[in-house]
């Protein structure tokens, strides 16, 4: 079964220090033993940019820009990168007026658009709450295997 891999699972995996590394981890590699396909959106690569060079001292990681661009590269020979297209905008429409959704949700309906686009329908994530008035997916928490 296909998975998206929220932003905040690939920035955890690669932070060794933070408390859900291992969770991260250990996740990620299950899904990949079990032969599941493990998808990403160029979303999750403007998130993960900003996160991992914001400095420190506001809530980032403070890398370099080159560091991010190398981690990139990592990311996208791991995960399979699917592709924004013109169809995502419409179903983003449709989810945050259907949902009310409102604030900085509207960027987690936005992920939620890209998989419906792409078929998709589970979300690995730890802000299993984030996605759950989506009624479309089915939210999977790392620690839940």
């Amino acid at each position: 079964m296909p998975f998206l891999i929220d932003t905040n699972l690939l920035l955890r995996s690669l932070a060794p220090n933070h408390p859900m590394n291992p969770a991260s981890v250990c996740a990620l590699t299950h899904l990949r033993r079990q032969g599941e396909q493990l998808h990403i959106i160029p979303q999750n690569l403007i998130e993960f940019w900003n996160v991992y060079t914001r400095p420190l001292e506001r809530n980032g990681l403070g890398r370099t820009p080159e560091a991010a661009r190398a981690e990139i590269r990592q990311l996208k020979s791991f995960f399979m990168l699917l592709p924004d297209s013109a169809a995502i905008y419409p179903k983003w429409e449709r989810l945050v007026s259907s949902y009310a959704v409102r604030g900085v949700n509207v960027h987690d309906a936005r992920l939620v658009a890209a998989m419906l686009v792409h078929g998709l329908t589970n979300i690995l994530t730890f802000n299993t709450r984030d996605f759950k008035r989506y009624l479309e997916i089915t939210t999977v928490d790392p620690t839940s295997l």
